[in-house]
């Protein structure tokens, strides 16, 4: 929850008047729980959304998440009605099979970093062509997995493509 790119694309998000959301995993940071593997996760994910949703009803939901929470969180928000619109930041495909977003017909953002070492560009590049449209997908060049000293793009990016992206959604 107060990693420097959650915390970004957060505030990201409630800079573009978006209702938001951020939350640790089971025992992650302060949580109760333990870490499950993805199973558990996935739960916690889906309170986040019965959470958010009982909070702004009628009001699209745009799941984002980085690393580990992209891939339970758009797992989960890829067939969850109430999620119109995905985004994936440092999506880990070395680590993690992200197959379950390849018939999504939801709107997908994907930002990566061009030397992401959990994801590396062939992979990921390779998984977006097989996507169902809409997509996007944005390189930050010469970026680690953290996007260390390039944050300001991943913000960049965010305030530029989420805006049409969720008029769509």
């Amino acid at each position: 929850m107060h990693n420097k790119v959650v915390y970004r694309i957060a505030k990201t998000a409630l800079g573009l008047g978006l209702p938001t959301l951020r939350f640790n995993f089971r025992g992650a940071g302060s949580s109760a729980g333990t870490f499950d593997n993805g199973n558990g996760e996935r739960e916690d994910v889906r309170a986040a959304l019965d959470r958010l949703t009982a909070r702004f009803p009628n009001v699209p939901v745009c799941l984002m998440g980085f690393s580990f929470g992209s891939w339970v969180g758009l797992e989960v928000g890829a067939s969850d009605a109430r999620v119109t619109a995905l985004v994936g930041l440092g999506i880990p495909t070395s680590i993690t099979d992200f197959t379950f977003l390849l018939d999504v017909r939801k709107p997908k953002l994907i930002i990566q970093a061009s030397e992401d070492q959990y994801g590396p560009r062939a992979q990921v590049a390779g998984l977006y062509a097989k996507l169902e449209e809409p997509k996007q997908i944005h390189w930050v060049e010469g970026a680690d997995h953290f996007f260390t000293d390039r944050l300001d793009e991943v913000q960049q990016a965010l305030q530029e493509i989420l805006p049409p992206m969720l008029g769509d959604a």
